[in-house]
């Protein structure tokens, strides 16, 4: 909508100073003639906005001109509050900082915004962590964080998977990343990635170091993560799976005349895949690769040689 849009071209300004209409544009996904009306818009409403000429020009709001918090939606007011995830915020140093900015934006709503905020909050809570996995011990997150935040280099003592497993690193770190409960610290020279409960000793130093402006850490996880599971799952098993069952990245195929289908399953390992696959008892018979459905048939063996006395008098 034209409002919103003209409310998005203030905060921009705001925020970021001088912009172009090309610019503008590109951010509000419109094209250059749209922004030109909406400027115009703005000027006849009296906003001070004006424009420079040239290579170095652009549009940019007067100096000392702040707009009030206004223009928000019910649902974008939901969607900052539901953002603020006090347990991350809270492990980087941030809780009371995090705390304080919610209740100045809650203090300037408008009390119907207000209530859906408080709405909001009464009724999601965000926990990042799986149920079965024991909190990370982070002691040197903070620091972590406020290296990224000042580009200031840090030498650890890091312990990976590899030998020799405790190595010391000098990192000049570029982000932070929380994924399922876990913190990871991207760091150059590279990027490589650490996982910041792995570090054992740290040394903050004065040492700045330049973050590469082309840098995007959302873009660089994203990738960071296609390639893990590249490399995660380099096997493949064929299964046969009961009415019903399926399994993440299978690719399923025909399906039998009692429900049964055949399916193309990625693997990290044949050790991996045995225990996975063993979960599902008799919901799954594997055909290949052999050495998998061979190791599976020796554990069931196994099994029903332990608890066969069990099988015999529950027979009787």
């Amino acid at each position: 909508m034209k409002s919103s849009r003209l409310v998005s071209i203030l905060l921009l300004l705001q925020t970021r100073g001088r912009m172009t209409a090309a610019q503008l544009a590109a951010e509000l996904e419109v094209s250059v003639r749209t922004v030109y009306r909406d400027v115009e818009a703005l000027n006849a409403a009296g906003v001070p906005l004006y424009g420079d000429a040239g290579h170095a020009g652009g549009y940019r709001l007067l100096d000392g001109y702040r707009t009030r918090l206004t223009g928000l939606t019910t649902g974008e007011t939901e969607a900052l509050f539901l953002a603020g995830a006090p347990g991350p915020a809270a492990e980087l140093g941030f809780g009371a900082v995090l705390a304080a900015a919610q209740l100045k934006v809650r203090a300037a709503l408008p009390p119907e915004l207000r209530a859906h905020a408080d709405r909001i909050s009464g009724r999601f809570h965000l926990d990042a962590p799986g149920w079965y996995a024991a909190a990370d011990d982070t002691p040197y997150l903070p620091a972590v964080a406020d290296a990224v935040w000042n580009s200031r280099v840090l030498h650890v003592l890091y312990r990976r998977w590899a030998e020799p497993t405790d190595v010391e690193r000098r990192l000049e770190p570029y982000g932070l990343v929380l994924k399922a409960g876990r913190w990871y610290v991207v760091a150059g020279p590279g990027p490589r990635t650490f996982r910041v409960d792995q570090i054992l000793e740290l040394i903050g130093t004065d040492e700045e170091f330049t973050r590469p402006g082309d840098f995007d850490l959302a873009a660089y996880w994203a990738a960071y993560q296609r390639d893990f599971h590249k490399r995660l799952y380099r096997g493949e098993a064929f299964v046969r799976l009961a009415p019903g069952v399926r399994l993440p990245r299978a690719v399923d195929g025909p399906t039998d005349e009692h429900g049964w289908t055949l399916a193309r399953v990625p693997v990290e390992s044949v050790e991996h895949a045995h225990g996975e696959f063993l979960r599902l008892g008799t919901d799954i018979e594997v055909l290949e690769p052999a050495e998998l459905r061979e190791k599976i048939a020796r554990t069931v063996a196994g099994l029903a040689a332990r608890y066969g006395d069990v099988a015999e008098d529950s027979g009787d």
